[in-house]
């Protein structure tokens, strides 16, 4: 355990200036709090703030931050306040003492919401002042050290766990690779044991086989570069087991298979001194083809810059080697500490890029529905491998690996991401499902007139589009489910003789729970209420005559469609236009309804109507279920295109496809997608999906395909 007076001393050692008492206050201050509690390896509680403020010593952290470790559980653990901190510290290690007592209570979550509801308190703390984080993170390693001393296994797996999941990452994000590495291998102990010591056994035996050759490796890169006139710090370093597996993983490949076992840093003086090696080294030695990054010239988000490069060294050893300058390295070790202004307590301008990140989780923060929501996203944004690209301008935008151009359009600016409908990579227009790749140059066209789809969702990956999408998709539902709840209350209480209006609605809040009308109706809207629930709400006296409703006879199959038939079109019915596809409104699978065809809609629970043609046979699960039918109609005019589907069987002859497709173009139909359900000598059989105009369109588009020699048989698909 370190003593107190060694601590002291290290932090001397990089600030002369210190205030010694404050540190020997706040340990001893510590020390009695703590008094005569112990931790699980039996060791005096005290030995924990002492030895997270040593860690914090290794990347140089100010004096406040130090005493903020010898304090950070006190508040928790004991019965000090954050006032009596205050008074006895100052407010600055209050605050600081307090962000991290926040923190530290998100370790004591089981339930899984809660645990998401503390990670979005960790990052707004985090957000204030990056050293909440870097105590934090101090403390948790300390932790991780010390984790085989508890006995619980579940426990300790499920700290390691959280360890990876979170710690590690924003380790990354930050900058401090030491760290996030020793994490890393601390937590693969507990998730991975059989594969730890496997790797482990294996690194043994080639440390005993080749104990000579890393040095051998170590001494002929310097001369190399001392013969081109370049002085240089050459050192090699074993790699550790959970990258090491975890590469495995990524690549799937066996231990033996792996090259770069042992990786090499080169370390110069200057950033033109590293490119001047790096000619040095490729001219010696020969290079391995998609092994070469440059993150000098296109840095991390976290800051890290280096050269990394794979060459055919010493002995004919395919060997690592990262070169950087000193300063680089500096900052790879110490990454934030290296250059976050503490005592200004803000981030530099020439660093705003670098931590971009934690603006994007806040953005984040603030567009997710729910906690649990928010961590998702924010797992997205920090465990991903980074993708870089450039703007038609030049400006390098980092994505995560597997972005599209809707995630680089969300990067740039929500708006633009919002409006985007069409992509231009290298020049070419692409699908704005296609996967970036590094060195891309993106260009993103919009229109005041788009929005976000849906679908977007399926295929873009950074935590900041998928949480815009799904607010903005949210805030659409919301939208749409108002008013088609409005239009069912209207229809509802017009068939009752009443006239609908929201005032009427107000009255009954309480008896459904809802905050306000809108609310109530939206609920309408989605199904999660029925209409004729609200009128008994409204009118109790008329009780029995709304429940068993104008439609009461409507209860078996046939007499529903009967009705609907006989009714005049439209006259009762919900209109349905102003509606989006996916949102409050579905168009049934079974039947692909179209306008002209004669509707009927099943309300669900949560999702809305669903559109089935009238003879669907799918109604027939619902004909004991009334209450769920709701009368609805096109609006002819307004109605989009809808998507029809036929089953074609085609004789299986040259040209035939073609002839089928012609037709279907010639008659303005488009095809959007195509299955061969059966075929034989003969025959193809199968289904096609027409977007057409509406039912007559299909039916034209059908008479001309019987027509043709090609075909031998054209039918509307029903089921």
């Amino acid at each position: 355990m370190i003593r107190h007076f060694e601590l002291v001393e290290r932090v001397r050692a990089y600030d002369p200036s210190v205030d010694e008492g404050l540190i020997d206050r706040a340990y001893v201050f510590s020390m009695k709090a703590h008094g005569s509690q112990k931790r699980a390896s039996g060791d005096p509680y005290i030995s924990h703030p002492l030895e997270v403020a040593g860690i914090l010593t290794e990347i140089r952290l100010d004096p406040d931050s130090i005493v903020t470790a010898l304090l950070h559980d006190t508040v928790e653990d004991t019965l000090t306040t954050i006032e009596e901190i205050e008074r006895l510290f100052g407010s600055e290690v209050a605050r600081l003492v307090d962000g991290v007592t926040k923190l530290s209570r998100i370790e004591l979550q089981s339930d899984h919401t809660r645990e998401a509801e503390n990670f979005r308190k960790f990052l707004l703390a985090m957000s204030e002042d990056i050293r909440v984080l870097l105590v934090k993170l101090a403390d948790r390693l300390h932790n991780m050290r010390t984790l085989h001393h508890i006995p619980n296994p579940e426990k300790r797996r499920r700290i390691a766990v959280e360890t990876m999941e979170i710690f590690v990452p924003l380790a990354e994000r930050i900058g401090l690779r030491s760290w996030k590495d020793e994490l890393e291998n601390l937590a693969f102990i507990e998730i991975n044991p059989e594969a730890r010591d496997s790797i482990v056994a294996r690194l043994d035996y080639l440390r005993a086989e080749g104990t000579d050759r890393a040095d051998k490796i170590v001494a002929s890169l310097t001369k190399t570069l001392e013969e081109a006139g370049i002085t240089a710090t050459v050192t090699g370093r074993e790699k550790r087991p959970y990258s090491i597996w975890a590469k495995m993983q990524r690549k799937r490949i066996a231990f033996e298979q792996l090259a770069d076992i042992m990786a090499f840093r080169i370390l110069l003086d200057d950033t033109a001194q590293c490119y001047q090696a790096l000619g040095v080294l490729h001219q010696a030695y020969p290079v391995v083809p998609g092994r070469f990054k440059d993150y000098i010239s296109t840095p991390k988000p976290n800051g890290y810059r280096s050269i990394h490069t794979c060459v055919i060294g010493p002995g004919r050893n395919r060997i690592e080697i990262q070169i950087r300058s000193h300063k680089m390295h500096d900052i790879a070790e110490r990454g934030v500490a290296a250059h976050w202004q503490y005592k200004q307590g803000e981030m530099p301008e020439t660093e705003g890029r670098k931590f971009g990140w934690m603006r994007e989780l806040l953005q984040i923060l603030e567009q997710a529905e729910g906690p649990e929501e928010f961590l998702e996203h924010t797992k997205l944004e920090m465990y991903q491998d980074q993708v870089f690209c450039f703007t038609p301008r030049g400006d390098l935008i980092s994505l995560p690996s597997g972005a599209t151009p809707v995630d680089f359009a969300y990067a740039v600016h929500t708006n633009i991401g919002d409006t985007c409908v069409g992509s231009k990579i290298n020049g070419r227009i692409m699908p704005l499902r296609t996967q970036l790749e590094n060195g891309d140059q993106v260009e993103i066209i919009t229109s005041k007139a788009q929005s976000p789809s849906p679908t977007w969702e399926t295929f873009v990956v950074s935590g900041k589009a998928r949480s815009a999408i799904r607010r903005f998709v949210r805030a659409r539902e919301v939208q749409e489910y108002t008013y088609l709840g409005r239009a069912i209350l209207e229809k509802a209480f017009e068939a009752f003789g009443y006239t609908y209006s929201d005032r009427a609605l107000r009255g009954v809040l309480k008896i459904f729970r809802q905050e306000n009308v809108e609310d109530l109706i939206a609920a309408v809207g989605s199904g999660m209420i029925q209409a004729r629930e609200v009128l008994v709400a409204v009118f109790p006296g008329l009780k029995e005559e709304i429940e068993a409703g104008p439609g009461a006879n409507v209860v078996a199959l046939e007499d529903a469609r009967k009705e609907r038939a006989q009714r005049k079109a439209g006259a009762a019915a919900v209109p349905i236009r102003g509606l989006t596809a996916g949102m409050a409104l579905h168009y049934a699978h079974c039947c692909h309804p179209l306008p002209g065809d004669r509707i009927v809609g099943i309300v669900t629970p949560g999702k809305g109507v669903t559109i089935h043609t009238i003879d669907c046979d799918t109604l027939e699960s619902f004909s004991e279920m009334p209450e769920r039918w709701l009368d609805v109609a096109w609006d002819v005019e307004l109605a989009e295109n809808q998507v029809g589907r036929i089953n074609v069987r085609v004789i299986n002859e040259p040209g035939a496809l073609s002839s089928l497709s012609t037709v279907i173009a010639k008659n303005l139909g488009n095809i959007l997608n195509l299955k061969i359900t059966h075929r034989s000598a003969d025959f193809f059989e199968m289904a096609i999906d027409v977007e057409v105009e509406n039912l007559k369109h299909l039916t034209n588009i059908i008479a001309a395909l019987r027509a043709t020699p090609a075909i031998n048989s054209v039918e509307r698909a029903r089921g």
